[in-house]
This record gives C-alpha cells, sequence and structure tokens, in this order.
C-alpha cells in the first residue's frame, strides 16, 4: 500500500511524501515484451518529494497479468492485433 502523507521514505527516510492518483502502462521486456499486454495500472502513487521514490500497488487482475503474461478477464491491458490478425480483418 502507498505510504501516506506525512509518512517516512523508504529510500531517504525523508518526511516529504505525497500521494497522487496515477496511472501506468506497463511493458514487458526485451524484444520478447512485444508480443505480451500492456498492462495498465490505476492506483495511488505516494512520491517522496525529496529524492523522487515512488511507491503504488498493482491491483490484483493487473497482477495477474503481470505473472502470466497473458490478458485476463477483467484487466486493463492493450494487445497489438498480429500480423496474420490484421490480414484476416481487411
Amino acid at each position: 500500500m502507498p505510504a501516506e502523507d506525512n509518512s517516512l521514505c523508504k529510500s531517504c527516510l525523508g518526511v516529504s511524501l505525497k500521494t497522487f492518483n496515477g496511472e501506468m502502462a506497463m511493458h514487458f521486456p526485451g524484444r520478447a515484451g512485444l508480443d505480451k499486454p500492456i498492462v495498465w495500472v490505476f492506483s495511488t502513487v505516494s512520491v517522496c518529494l525529496n529524492c523522487g521514490f515512488t511507491e503504488f500497488v498493482v491491483p490484483p487482475r493487473e497482477l495477474r497479468v503481470l505473472v502470466e503474461e497473458k490478458p485476463v478477464n477483467g484487466a486493463v491491458v492493450y494487445r497489438k492485433k498480429s500480423a496474420a490478425n490484421s490480414a484476416n480483418a481487411a
């Protein structure tokens, strides 16, 4: 869970943490990642205003996509159509 305002930063032990609403697109690394879904995470984000350390929680459905490396029901993902699928759609 992201730290609340006035908590200590886990990196610099500063007290200037602020919570924001955030969205992040998570990509699998390397060339193999190009064929895997992009996972969208909408979460609160705790940012240390001293050092920039950031913390957030990946919701369970989106975490499951990261574990299984494929879309799961109800998760927010973007998956590119393969060249074969695009050709069949034309």
